[in-house]
């Protein structure tokens, strides 16, 4: 699979990078979060990353003021295993070099199936911020060599919580599993609860 730069002209469908923001103090404090090298963590909402003055930034300049949370994926990872989506933009910052995968909602068919035949994978070096647009498939990091990999991940508050309410179980709404978060697993992946929707080969880089 061919992997581009987040920098190239293909990733402007998929997002965006972010300038003109001080990550250095929150890059030190993300070296200091757990990476498993045998399974991948997320954690929505981290106090420590919280605390730090970009976090305030983010929310104003990122996300117009509306309230955020900022937590993390970290650990190693090589697969796309499933894509997932909100109706929000995310914002990830890179501690660690990493790839995306990345597709398009626009891409996902009527019945709620998606082909990983158009998945494209951008490498994104340490230090650099995307956000990521609310059309856009995606779902944990994959790391760019034998290490794992630490991402901040900014999205709107209570995004990825435990749901309060019982989603339908038809069209859509089945792809719900947590708030905020529409998710098409690969049945390879075994995702409990999961619509496995993807077709084709699950990627692995």
């Amino acid at each position: 699979m061919e992997i581009q730069k987040v920098t190239d002209a293909a990733f402007r469908a998929y997002g965006k990078v972010l300038e003109g923001y001080d990550f250095s103090e929150l890059l030190k404090v993300m070296e200091q979060q757990p990476c498993p090298m045998d399974d991948v963590i997320y954690v929505p909402s981290a106090e420590a990353l919280e605390a730090v003055p970009a976090a305030k930034e983010l929310a104003v300049r990122a996300y117009g003021g509306l309230p955020i949370q900022v937590g993390y994926c970290n650990g190693y990872n090589k697969k796309l295993n499933a894509v997932e989506y909100h109706r929000s933009s995310e914002v990830d910052i890179a501690q660690s070099d990493l790839i995306l995968l990345l597709g398009r909602q626009q891409d996902i068919e009527a019945d709620h199936t998606y082909d990983t035949a158009k998945i494209e994978a951008f490498y994104m070096p340490a230090g650099t911020a995307v956000e990521l647009y609310a059309t856009t498939l995606h779902y944990a990091p994959c790391s760019a060599g034998e290490e794992g990999f630490r991402c901040v991940i900014v999205l709107p508050k209570d995004t990825n919580l435990e749901l309060d309410f019982e989603p339908r179980k038809d069209g859509e709404d089945k792809l719900i599993t947590a708030k905020n978060k529409w998710l098409i697993a690969h049945e390879d992946a075994k995702i409990a609860g999961a619509f496995c929707g993807l077709k084709g080969e699950n990627i692995t880089l």
